[in-house]
């Protein structure tokens, strides 16, 4: 009967959280999609998950992990200079463009720039130095068919023609769950991955003011003309979960917090699963069984 009384509670729960997201992604005028992963026990909230959109600057996860795939199968080490070419150099975010004087860095010190800030320079370094090709071909072995790198930061006649960098909730999400239990090359490599995501700048994140300070988060955001993307570990102690949300064909103006309300809802709902007996009643979470 415990069993039947957990399931039948925490089916309703989830239900009125689904709806919520629903409720949400439908009011605005963009294209959303949305997964959402219990790192736990897979359960997984989903919407229009196998849509295909452009990622901004959240491309920037698959092109950090062929580095560091290249680096484990001994094409170089992350410790190796690397020197920043001037046709790499191109605006948008970042401070390589602003350092005159900083002709090259460690291939490590360019991923951390490249994630922690974005940097659109260490970026477009990075893609020369494991090659896109190679990077897409890495992809594919992985099962993700629609994740793709096919242009390099800041090229605007690239993104005209249609050449985005993409991908799809359900395919980040993957990535991102692969990180969190170490099966992307092995646990160490994995962790590392991690930490750095943990360098962005959290004021970066459109998830993050759904979720308290005080929980850790590694993410990557993307912004576009009429995109906006994030990808996320939101590490709750209790109750850790992915997220993979993504708008296209936004509409300046309107629904301007749809991916912090979703964030909100999400976190409400795996903060109780993490807090609360099979019966709702908030306890410490060593009790909980």
């Amino acid at each position: 009967m415990k069993v039947q009384a957990q399931s039948q509670t925490r089916e309703l729960l989830r239900q009125k959280t689904q709806q919520q997201l629903k409720a949400i992604i439908d009011a605005s005028p963009a294209l959303t999609g949305l997964v959402a992963i219990d790192l736990i026990s897979g359960e997984t909230f989903s919407f229009n998950q196998e849509v295909v959109f452009p990622q901004a600057s959240a491309i920037k996860v698959p092109i950090l992990l062929e580095v560091y795939k290249q680096a484990q199968n001994g094409k170089f080490r992350l410790t190796d200079a690397r020197p920043v070419l001037p046709a790499n150099v191109v605006g948008g975010t970042g401070i390589i463009k602003d350092l005159p004087d900083s002709t090259s860095f460690s291939i490590r010190n360019l991923a951390v720039l490249m994630i922690s800030l974005s940097d659109n320079t260490a970026t477009n370094s990075l893609i020369d130095l494991v090659g896109m090709a190679n990077i897409n071909a890495s992809l594919q072995q992985m099962g993700l068919k629609q994740t793709r790198v096919q242009r390099k930061m800041i090229q605007a006649a690239a993104s005209g023609r249609g050449e985005e960098n993409i991908s799809t909730p359900a395919e980040a999400a993957k990535i991102l769950q692969m990180l969190y239990k170490g099966e992307f090359l092995n646990k160490a490599a994995s962790a590392e991955i991690v930490s750095i995501l943990q360098k962005t700048n959290r004021e970066t994140s459109r998830l993050a003011p759904g979720i308290p300070g005080n929980v850790p988060l590694a993410f990557k955001p993307g912004i576009l003309n009429g995109v906006s993307t994030e990808w996320a570990l939101v590490l709750l102690p209790e109750r850790p979960y992915a997220v993979a949300i993504m708008e296209s064909y936004k509409q300046p103006g309107k629904a301007e917090r749809v991916i912090e309300d979703v964030s909100e809802v999400l976190y409400q709902y795996f903060w109780r699963l993490g807090n609360a007996t099979r019966y709702g009643t908030y306890v410490d979470p060593k009790l909980i069984k």
